[in-house]
């Protein structure tokens, strides 16, 4: 049986996508590369076809996560930059239940810190997460220091509540945290 030309394309995508979207979801070290490939219907061997090695995959899913969440933020702020609806965006409540289709920091920063592997695209998305603080703020107001601050609270806050097994508490934690950037987005 022949394949399209374009076959070995098409399968490399869906395994970036089921990656990306597994790391985010279970973590890199939680996610093996036989249930991975296993769940595209591919055998664990074929995966070399595409990747060098589990690293390499980690690297190119991470891409893939980091231009998937700048297509969904586009489509969510349609026209609104404001700081307040980033904020009220990341820190939803459906941010916290399917972290498959968010912001791959909170379940991948750690572990390639722990791994020793940071990425080049980790900070590239930092990068774009200040700048997206830091524009849609109120002009003239020194926003460099206030935007780290706030993004490390997002992050955090998605963090934690994720981990809250109490529903209430978990929302709690995301609708504190979003209405205490929210001022401080109006101080200083």
């Amino acid at each position: 049986m022949r394949y399209a030309e374009d076959h070995k394309a098409q399968t490399h995508q869906r395994i970036l996508h089921e990656a990306a979207s597994r790391f985010r979801r279970d973590g890199i070290g939680a996610t093996g590369l036989q249930p991975l490939m296993k769940a595209l219907g591919l055998t664990h061997g074929g995966f070399y076809a595409h990747f060098k090695s589990k690293d390499d995959l980690v690297e190119k899913a991470l891409r893939c996560a980091v231009d998937q969440l700048n297509e969904s933020r586009a489509a969510k702020l349609s026209g609104d930059g404001s700081a307040a609806a980033f904020i009220d965006m990341y820190l939803s409540p459906q941010h916290r239940t399917e972290p498959e289709h968010g912001c791959p920091l909170p379940t991948m920063s750690s572990e390639l810190g722990q791994r020793g592997q940071p990425s080049e695209i980790t900070d590239e998305l930092i990068g774009r997460m200040l700048e997206t603080l830091e524009a849609g703020m109120p002009a003239g107001k020194e926003n460099s220091d206030k935007s780290v601050m706030m993004m490390s609270s997002l992050v955090g806050a998605l963090v934690l509540a994720r981990s809250a097994k109490d529903p209430a508490l978990a929302e709690r934690i995301l609708q504190t945290t979003r209405e205490q950037l929210k001022q401080q987005i109006n101080e200083a």
